[in-house]
């Protein structure tokens, strides 16, 4: 089977195998396809995780909703959902609740101190009682101008 068919050429190149021989250069193709699709995959699903990484190495409140955005920009495409995660991973939100509890803390603090220790908040009947010589002022009421017709 050494023997070309008649109407080959009597030069081959390199690239083409002879016939009953391993075609070595579609083995090689064929081994690049593979580790090329499996490189640019790679790097698909890496870029693909950066808001979520951002977020994440950060601390941000906001790391929940940006790594279900970047869900669904995975499994929708829809690219948007993944412009709205790297957005919301690159802004930081103000931290409302810390300032909120140490309030609410403070106003718990005080309305135990205002009552009588047992819990009970209730504010005691201790107002003092004006002085004999001040009456209480009477609200005034501005009077208003009547216009009569000419």
């Amino acid at each position: 089977m050494d023997q070309l068919h008649p109407m080959a050429p009597h030069h081959l190149p390199f690239y083409v195998a002879k016939p009953g021989e391993t075609d070595v250069w579609m083995i090689v193709m064929a081994v690049f396809l593979i580790l090329t699709v499996l490189a640019v995959g790679n790097l698909y699903l890496h870029l693909h995780s950066l808001p979520e990484r951002m977020a994440h190495k950060s601390q941000k409140l906001q790391f929940e909703v940006v790594a279900v955005l970047g869900l669904l920009a995975l499994f929708t495409h829809i690219h948007l959902f993944w412009i709205a995660a790297l957005l919301l991973a690159l802004i930081d939100l103000p931290d409302f609740g810390t300032p909120l509890r140490s309030i609410a803390g403070s106003v718990e603090k005080i309305a135990d101190s205002a009552g009588d220790g047992t819990g009970n908040t209730e504010i005691a009947d201790e107002v003092a009682p004006l002085p004999e010589n001040i009456e209480p002022a009477a609200p005034s009421i501005p009077k208003k101008e009547v216009r009569g017709h000419a």
